[in-house]
């Protein structure tokens, strides 16, 4: 246990040495030229925990792993719970039927492409297949690791599906405007785009919140519905992670009978209660009973949680634990990208055209 008398000091000393890294993520990702990058502190905060495990990790105390694990594991909990205090159900019931069909389609058909270009085609192993796919799908570096628990997946895997996330996300970031100014606000017929449209695809294919807040920022005259549309239909995405991790938890188990679990007449079903309450939090957010200068704290608190848990991730990564791989991530990351990108601009035209 890791606050048993024994455990106990090394296990807080091993959380201080993670928050100390998270901190310095935290004060890294807040310099002027960092954040026009759109990196968040999550991010930040990875690739300082795998230098850390690549070079430094035989140099700290062995009884500091109990605290590290337990940043990766519980707190990681914890911090996916509060996150629910960033969503509201007005947000979602905002952004109208189109938004929220553009997000629902996008994210699990991403999910099933990616789970399947992963294992089927470049004979990735399920779990890296999967974390790839959630990052691409729901919201980036915080759906991976949403997903890491239900999977019990290992560190190396979520930092290989956490560094297709910032490289893809950093492409959109720099591409979508481009592709706005250029093709899009110009173009007549079926490839032009209203502020709003373009707003729910930003919305519905850019991986992190950070991204899709940059590049309505990176538009020149920008309007503001079209900034407003993208935030609210990309957090209609995240609170699906919770349904997303629920399914999860029962395709799990699922898998697991037909596989052998039928041999034993029991199989399992693991049902992520902390996606549960996650749910219950942005329920409860949406009656507004706390005042907003508190959310926000409560936000930044929870910001520099996950970005504690990412750095434990980091310090569990190992390169020698990526030999076999070859650039699969890369190929699955891609096929994802390109569906984004083009599948998404023919997703969000078709339905709002419907609707």
């Amino acid at each position: 246990m890791a606050f048993s008398a024994q455990n106990r000091k090394g296990t807080m000393a091993g959380i201080f040495f993670v928050a100390i890294f998270a901190a310095a993520a935290t004060f890294v990702a807040d310099l002027e030229h960092v954040k026009a990058l759109g990196l968040s502190p999550l991010v930040i905060g990875i690739v300082m925990g795998i230098f850390y495990a690549n070079t430094l990790h035989n140099h700290t105390p062995v009884e500091w792993q109990s605290g590290i694990t337990f940043s990766g594991k519980k707190i990681l909990r914890f911090a996916i719970v509060l996150y629910g205090f960033r969503i509201t159900f007005q947000q979602i019931a905002e952004v109208g039927m189109d938004g929220f069909l553009v997000s629902l389609i996008m994210l699990t058909s991403t999910l099933i492409l990616g789970s399947w270009l992963g294992t089927k085609i470049f004979g990735m192993d399920r779990d890296t297949s999967i974390l790839t796919a959630s990052g691409a799908a729901v919201c980036g570096a915080a759906a991976v690791l949403a997903t890491e628990p239900v999977l019990k997946a290992e560190e190396h895997k979520t930092a290989i599906a956490v560094s297709m996330v910032v490289l893809f996300g950093t492409i959109s970031m720099f591409l979508y405007p481009v592709l706005y100014t250029t093709i899009i606000e110009n173009a007549t017929g079926f490839l032009h785009m209203t502020a709003r449209e373009f707003g729910i695809y930003v919305g519905g294919t850019i991986h992190e919140v950070a991204q899709v807040v940059a590049v309505p920022a990176s538009v020149p005259g920008a309007p503001t519905e079209m900034a407003n549309a993208a935030v609210i239909v990309k957090m209609t995405r995240v609170i699906m992670i919770a349904p997303m991790l629920i399914v999860l938890g029962f395709y799990l188990a699922y898998s697991a009978k037909i596989s052998g679990g039928e041999a034993s007449g029991k199989t399992k079903l693991v049902i992520p209660w902390f996606a549960v309450y996650f749910i219950f939090v942005a329920g409860f957010n949406s009656l507004h009973l706390l005042p907003q200068n508190l959310v926000d704290l409560i936000n930044e608190v929870d910001t520099f949680l996950l970005t504690m848990a990412m750095t434990a991730l980091g310090m569990g990564t190992i390169f020698s634990k990526f030999k076999g791989l070859g650039l699969a991530p890369i190929y699955t990351a891609l096929g994802m990208f390109t569906w984004l990108v083009i599948g998404g601009f023919i997703v969000t035209k078709v339905v709002v055209e419907i609707l």
